[in-house]
């Protein structure tokens, strides 16, 4: 015995009422799976390891620079030199500090500013963070100049791993274009 569905209005609307509820959780869904892959592309820091060489005013810099969308964070510094690797929290995030072991006559440098780049440092957008910077002496530029010169020379290397506030990692060194997404 088949039984058979009385069709009257309260049913037909009862059905049209979930069936546009059931539509509207889908496009819900769908909304807010787009709205979070959007938010992850509109945060998306870039760094870039830059030096700065004015000859004429006897002017040194080596900064980075974050030219993305959000705030870079910095997770870790690897330096190498001469095939051995070291991590610059052993320096104090110090990277003058570093290159003094490498390159001793650094110490005779008077006119310097540098910067620690310690562990969860966050680089705002658009903005330059300067390690370290020699101004104003020809002493101390030509001495500055030519040692990094040395040591790029013989293999020196950085290495900085960051992260966005999504979690979202990058690898930036000093022998590539850009930032190399990590997995």
């Amino acid at each position: 015995m088949v039984k058979k569905i009385k069709w009257n209005s309260e049913r037909i609307l009862s059905l049209s009422a979930m069936t546009m509820s059931f539509f509207t959780l889908i496009i819900f869904i769908y909304q807010t799976n787009l709205m979070s892959r959007q938010n992850y592309l509109s945060i998306l820091p870039y760094l870039s390891i830059s030096t700065s060489n004015n000859v004429d005013g006897n002017t040194f810099s080596f900064s980075i620079e974050n030219f993305g969308v959000g705030p870079a964070i910095i997770e870790s510094i690897m330096v190498k030199h001469k095939g051995e690797s070291f991590d610059l929290a052993d320096f104090n995030y110090d990277v003058l500090t570093f290159l003094k072991t490498r390159a001793p006559e650094l110490d005779s440098l008077k006119v310097t500013s540098y910067s620690t780049l310690d562990k969860g440092l966050a680089i705002p957008v658009n903005t330059s963070y300067t390690i370290m910077e020699v101004k104003n002496s020809q002493k101390d530029y030509q001495l500055l100049s030519n040692s990094l010169n040395k040591l790029l020379e013989e293999g020196l290397y950085f290495e900085i791993i960051y992260s966005s506030i999504q979690n979202e990692r990058w690898m930036i060194t000093n022998n590539t274009q850009g930032p190399k997404k990590l997995e």
